[in-house]
């Protein structure tokens, strides 16, 4: 293959938002390189003019930042006068397709859209796989001269060479076979003049010294036909790895119809990227380690011996034990930094301090900081009719006590506790009350913290008021 470095790629193309498969793909070339010490390059596959943004690019970078996912060399970060947006890379393709032209292995065709769609139909109705039936592969100097006199812009297809098998190791799937006969020519430039996937693809890869490409199981079958191209120009084929497809928990491939899938969704939604990370890393590649790893870890433990072929399911239930388990082990000004945008404003700094260390057991996502924002720095809690039986069960004599410890005391929840131990409760008959009187919940933080961001004045009004 090569004497330098394992070099790995991620070329996306920016017509939409980084979907969760292609995150996954971008980890997983991400780790490969990583577990080898070599290079990790981002290239932006932009040659579809009609659909690539330039927002679209902007963001898919964004996010890979976001999951710590940064790249040797890319748009921004690269080799002098080598470019990394497939859009401005003509020339080089222009250079490599003259040289096919020049050996007659491509040709120009003059086949409609429509046309090519009776074609497949004609073959799918006849029950053979659908190809191109090299309708303009012979056709003549003269008849060429007349397709091109009726206005039709070519595309150019690239000759598949006839009774031929191609054969690669697939570091996934293991050795596969194609026979040429079954490909049929396929497109090299488009009738605009531009490169097709096949060739800008192949060509990439080879140019930017890529020994390894790991992409999804849909480009098993373009493989051959990349092959075909870089042994006609004699250019270094890298070794290619398929991944087993992303699918919801019903088996389906992942759509919107299953939720969110998109990084950017999880982003906003305020998942962490360690938990997304650690989720997909266990999607359709198995690991003994169980916890959760950070970047070096995942890299050390990661191998494409591991890999699965089949479809891997993405359950948003599992990405939410991840989440948990990273937001509950966050350093606390992490968490002050995360839930930020849920935190009341306007509170001194050991003020926030104190409610975020109260309620972050009890957070999975910013979202859930309403409940116990309402809790510590709203109006006393509203209690339904079972609540209310249980809190009149422990008696006025009871909050009497606690309330006076509370008012003596700033609020201090071991003072409120032994004042109420002290009328006769025990237990749930102790605890259950104070829980229910402070924050209308029978579960939630630990009292303890919580109290010290409640402001004192408000926990004696929330136990006084049923003092009575």
């Amino acid at each position: 293959m090569s004497h330098g470095p394992i070099t790995t790629r991620f070329a996306p193309s920016p017509t939409g938002e980084l979907h969760l498969g292609n995150a996954r793909t971008a980890l997983f070339s991400f780790l490969f390189a990583r577990h080898h010490s070599g290079r990790f390059v981002l290239r932006i596959e932009d040659t579809d003019t009609e659909r690539s943004k330039e927002a679209f690019t902007t963001a898919l970078m964004a996010d890979l930042r976001w999951m710590g996912l940064d790249w040797d060399a890319g748009p921004g970060q690269g080799v002098p006068g080598v470019e990394y947006l497939q859009s401005r890379r003509g020339p080089i393709y222009a250079r490599h397709s003259a040289a096919l032209d020049a050996r007659g292995l491509t040709y120009p065709c003059y086949c409609t859209p429509l046309e090519l769609d009776m074609s497949r139909k004609a073959q799918l109705a006849a029950g053979r796989p659908p190809r191109y039936a090299g309708t303009c592969r012979e056709l003549s100097a003269e008849a060429r001269v007349r397709k091109s006199a009726q206005g039709i812009s070519p595309t150019t297809r690239f000759r598949v060479p006839t009774g031929k098998i191609v054969e690669f190791n697939d570091m996934v799937h293991g050795p596969q076979r194609f026979a040429t006969d079954d490909i049929g020519d396929f497109i090299l430039r488009r009738a605009d003049g531009s490169a097709a996937f096949f060739f800008s693809n192949a060509i990439d890869d080879s140019e930017m010294g890529i020994t390894h490409v790991l992409r999804g199981e849909d480009h098993l079958t373009n493989t051959p036909r990349q092959l075909l191209v870089l042994e006609a120009l004699e250019l270094r084929a890298p070794t290619y790895g398929h991944l087993s497809l992303l699918v919801g928990a019903d088996g389906a491939p992942l759509s919107k119809r299953h939720g969110a899938t998109s990084v950017r969704e999880f982003r906003d939604r305020g998942y962490l990227p360690a938990a997304l990370a650690n989720h997909l890393f266990r999607l359709g590649h198995s690991s003994a380690e169980n916890g959760v790893l950070d970047a070096q870890a995942m890299a050390r433990a990661f191998t494409v011996k591991h890999l699965g072929r089949a479809p891997a399911r993405f359950e948003e239930s599992q990405l939410n034990v991840w989440q948990r388990d990273v937001a509950h082990h966050l350093p606390l000004e992490e968490s002050e930094r995360w839930l930020a945008a849920e935190t009341p404003t306007g509170l001194d700094p050991e003020q926030r301090r104190a409610f975020i260390a109260a309620i972050r057991p009890n957070v999975v996502l910013p979202q859930d900081v309403a409940q116990w924002r309402e809790v510590v720095f709203g109006p006393p809690p509203v209690l339904d009719d079972s609540a209310l039986a249980r809190v009149r069960e422990a008696g006025a004599p009871f909050f009497r006590a606690a309330a006076d410890a509370s008012r003596a005391s700033g609020g201090k929840l071991d003072a409120i506790v032994a004042a109420a131990k002290a009328t006769g409760a025990v237990g749930q008959s102790l605890w259950k009350p104070l829980r229910l009187a402070l924050t209308g919940a029978t579960e939630g933080p630990e009292l303890a913290p919580l109290l010290r961001a409640i402001p004192a004045s408000a926990i004696t009004d929330r136990l006084s008021r049923f003092a009575e």
